[in-house]
């Protein structure tokens, strides 16, 4: 049992992105109002999708995800 209780516990290690070729920020739908948490390559200006965001512990853990402090802009 000690096995599987340690496997669940253990948090997982924040996954890493290049911030000189990425920038985190989040898509807000004009329309609905829906949003979704990403990445912008900064060269081609491509969003990549990475969650939808539905209530703040979705931001949170995007944040802790991938250790993104400070402000994150919106895009629309």
């Amino acid at each position: 049992m000690g096995f599987f209780k340690d496997l669940f516990t253990k948090k997982a290690p924040a996954e890493t992105y290049d911030p000189a070729k990425w920038k985190p920020v989040i898509r807000s739908s004009i329309c609905t109002g829906e949003k979704v948490a990403g990445f912008i390559d900064l060269e081609t200006r491509h969003f990549r999708e990475i969650t939808l965001v539905q209530s703040d512990a979705d931001l949170k853990a995007f944040r802790e995800r991938y250790g993104i402090e400070g402000e994150i802009e919106t895009i629309y």
